[in-house]
This record gives structure tokens, sequence and C-alpha cells, in this order.
């Protein structure tokens, strides 16, 4: 078998089958945080694969807040929490996305990032890339100039991250997995 860069990260991250329901095979990331090196080292190579200075690390609810704090500390970044609508306190800009069966809303206070500023989108995964083009979105509406995202993995057969780049984003992820 041919060894990859993030081999050793792949390893700590836990797959449970069937989980939220028959046929998924969840990557559980919990077991990847548990392990200071195996966190350390992911954060590093995130750091590291940031193509440019950025102003704000964007982390979407609620695994990609664990990210966004960890990267800006290095980055010297700000951090923008990317929320389900109604959970912030202040006066909010909103984006609406469809889900499988449905629709939902995510939220960033309205003064949360002043037009112009560069930001970098974060989330521990990136599936068929619902969430995160929501994000996108909502994050230029408020005037941010968004280029990347990042993520620790990326479930390619569901095609978020190609969607992503077909939005004009570099996406960037440690690891992939076969299947949904």
């Amino acid at each position: 078998m041919l060894t990859t860069v993030n081999d050793d990260l792949r390893a700590l991250i836990r797959t449970i089958p069937d989980f939220p329901k028959p046929g998924i095979m969840f990557r559980d990331i919990t077991t990847l945080l548990l392990d200071p090196q195996g966190l350390a080292q992911t954060v590093a190579r995130m750091v590291d694969a940031v193509d440019g200075p950025v102003d704000l690390i964007a982390g979407i609810e609620a695994r990609g807040f664990l990210f966004a704090a960890a990267l800006a500390v290095p980055l010297s970044a700000g951090v923008v929490l990317i929320r389900k609508d109604g959970k912030l306190p202040g006066a909010t800009i909103a984006e609406d996305y469809a889900l499988e069966y449905g629709q939902d809303r995510i939220a960033i206070h309205a003064d949360a990032l002043v037009p112009g500023q560069r930001v970098l989108l974060v989330d521990d995964l990136i599936a068929t890339g619902g969430t995160a083009r929501a994000a996108i979105r909502l994050l230029r509406k408020a005037g941010a100039s968004v280029s990347q995202a990042q993520f620790v993995v990326d479930l390619p057969d569901l095609g978020g991250a190609d969607a992503l780049r077909g939005d004009g984003v570099a996406v960037h992820a440690l690891v992939a997995f076969d299947g949904h």
C-alpha cells in the first residue's frame, strides 16, 4: 500500500458504520481530537496549506469552530462564527440553503467583518457542500473575499469540494474517504 503524508491522521479518524442511518459510514473526528499529537499535526498541516495572509477564519458550527480557533492563533487572524439561524445574540445576516428534505439557514453577526477582508472557511468535513457553499455566499454577501476553504476530511464521492471549486474557491482537505 502506498503511504501518503496524512495517513497518520487518517488512522486517528474512526469510522462508524450505519450512523446516523443505514448505509452511511460516519467519519468521526472525536478520536483525532483526543490525540494531542494528532490534533497538533492537523492544525500545523492546515496552517501550512493556507495560501497567503488571511484576516479572519470562518468556522461552521460546531466542529468548524474548533479548527477555526486553532488556526487563527498561528495565522494571527480573528474568528467568525457561522451559526444556525437564531443562535447569535446581535443583529445578523443570514443565508438559506437546501437540505435533502427542506431548507436550513445559517447566520453571522452583521458586524462580523469589514468588506474586503480575506476570509478562510474551515470545517471538519466536506460532503455535499451545501452548508459550505451557503457559508461562502453569506460571507461574500457581507463583503468578504473568500478564495479558499479547508477541511480535515473530504468525501469526494459526494461532490462538495468540486462544487466549491466551481464557485471559485480553492479547496484543501487533509484526508479523503470513499463513499458516504
